[in-house]
């Protein structure tokens, strides 16, 4: 499967609908491919990319740039770079962890496993716990606010209350669900990590250590752990339809005003680019 890239203000923003993403990605980690990292440019990463060539080159090397904002489809259309689908980091990282869960309830011998790394006060912990939950055959082999040996240890610690693996709406289920997570005391790699250190921090660290840490696929989340874990609401679904997720934002955190001018500098620098083409 080939992903292609359309465009916006010299960043490539991957041309595919969630759906084959998804099994780009879970067909890449089966087949134990070549390692990559995962970007999720909104308008304001595309303005600061602008301004900093470094981290645009960071941006292009990724081979998956999801267009994270609707203000990536608007400039799409506005430049004749039309983009079939937004992909926002969130629902993509609940995606793989459902997948990743069907998957290995069929093969639990060889799991898909996950790391969660980045945030604060425990919230990559709350996170992972929370998806666990959800879905019952996720196995997660790190977890940590910074990388190290650390992180995969408490992963594997022993699943009492804090990962409840083993807890199940019926007793059949039980078992499995057991067997998948004894996987963890064998574990030595992640074949994704979620890494929510925020951008640009979250870019410089995928790009430095992709091939030199035993992980598979990295994707930056940014702020994904504190909506999955409910330490931050996330817009209505029909507020995120019309396009008026920022707006939600803003009135839950008012301190993001300053980075929501940012839109403005990314309205202005595509109707630049409109006029002059």
């Amino acid at each position: 499967m080939i992903l292609k890239k359309k465009y916006i203000l010299k960043v490539g923003l991957t041309n595919a609908t969630k759906e084959s993403i998804l099994e780009f990605i879970i067909e890449h980690i089966q087949k134990d491919s070549k390692k990559f990292y995962i970007v999720t440019p909104n308008p304001e990463i595309i303005v600061y990319a602008a301004r900093h060539e470094e981290f645009r080159q960071i941006l292009n090397q990724a081979r998956i740039a999801l267009p994270d904002g609707v203000g990536d489809i608007w400039a799409g259309w506005m430049l004749g770079e039309k983009l079939k689908e937004r992909v926002t980091g969130v629902d993509l990282l609940k995606a793989i962890c459902e997948r990743a869960s069907e998957a290995n309830l069929r093969l639990p011998k060889k799991p898909i496993t996950v790391g969660f790394l980045g945030g604060k006060g425990n919230v990559a912990e709350k996170a992972a716990n929370c998806l666990l939950k959800r879905y019952p055959g996720l196995v997660v082999s790190f977890i940590g606010e910074e990388w190290g040996d650390e992180g995969i240890k408490k992963a594997r610690q022993d699943p009492n209350s804090e990962f409840p693996i083993q807890n199940s709406e019926s007793e059949n289920e039980a078992p499995r669900k057991k067997t998948l997570n004894s996987k963890l005391l064998t574990l030595n790699s992640v074949d994704v990590l979620f890494v929510a250190y925020g951008f640009p921090k979250q870019e410089y660290f995928m790009a430095e250590h992709l091939g030199k840490i035993p992980v598979q696929v990295m994707m930056g989340v940014g702020g994904a752990f504190d909506y999955i874990s409910g330490q931050v609401p996330r817009a209505p679904r029909f507020l995120r339809k019309l396009g008026l997720e920022w707006l939600f934002r803003l009135a839950v955190q008012p301190w993001r005003l300053k980075r929501q001018l940012a839109l403005f500098d990314f309205a202005f620098l595509v109707l630049k680019k409109r006029l002059s083409t």
